[in-house]
């Protein structure tokens, strides 16, 4: 039972320090489940990648996926269903038990000293950590695993050209019908898996 212990005291440690939200603290799950070996790297891309696709947040589904996941991988003994649904339930709650009491006092104690300059103080110090912490996830994802796993040149500039073009339609505004319009992310999401079934299916 020891792997369950493990996931256990990583997804509180990772509830405790994981700042920012999903994005910001994949970095911080990286390095708890990947460096250790419960989850091979190309698993975690994509655990991460259905984590996006899935409603809620990343950073509780990929918990709940790996949690689901990990002991399985590690310990053959506890492969089946019901030894993967006890990992994800003790995964997604030691990741979000902290979180939920650290907001329940900070909410209170924030909306009591909201206009505390040293509040305003730590708040602006925390913005641009978070936006690093965020792109750090990005060039997290960007590995061997994510875009070429096969090897083949084809494959990686067919990624990095979808990857350029998410990013451009997300990003950018476009003219329609005499006005300039974003796309929605999830309608980028719906195109690149058709994109990618495209190319990579058939």
């Amino acid at each position: 039972m020891n792997i369950y212990w493990q996931l256990a005291w990583a997804y509180l440690k990772i509830g405790i320090f994981g700042f920012g939200g999903g994005y910001a603290m994949l970095s911080l799950v990286e390095a708890a489940v990947v460096e250790p070996g419960w989850i091979s790297e190309q698993m975690f891309t994509d655990i991460v990648a259905i984590s996006q696709v899935t409603p809620g947040p990343i950073g509780i589904n990929s918990a709940t996926y790996i949690g689901y996941t990990a002991p399985g991988h590690v310990m053959p003994e506890f492969s089946g269903v019901y030894w993967g649904l006890l990992g994800a339930c003790v995964a997604t709650l030691a990741v979000t038990l902290p979180s939920f009491f650290l907001v329940l006092y900070s909410s209170h104690f924030i909306r009591r000293h909201h206009e505390s300059g040293v509040i305003k103080g730590i708040f602006s110090g925390l913005r641009p950590v978070l936006v690093g912490l965020i792109a750090a996830a990005a060039i997290l994802l960007m590995n061997e695993a994510n875009f070429c796993p096969s090897g083949e040149r084809s494959q990686l500039i067919a990624s990095v050209a979808i990857c350029a073009v998410s990013f451009c339609l997300v990003f950018f505004r476009f003219p329609w019908r005499g006005k300039k319009i974003k796309i929605h992310p999830i309608s980028v999401m719906v195109l690149a898996g058709l994109a990618g079934y495209l190319i990579y299916g058939l």
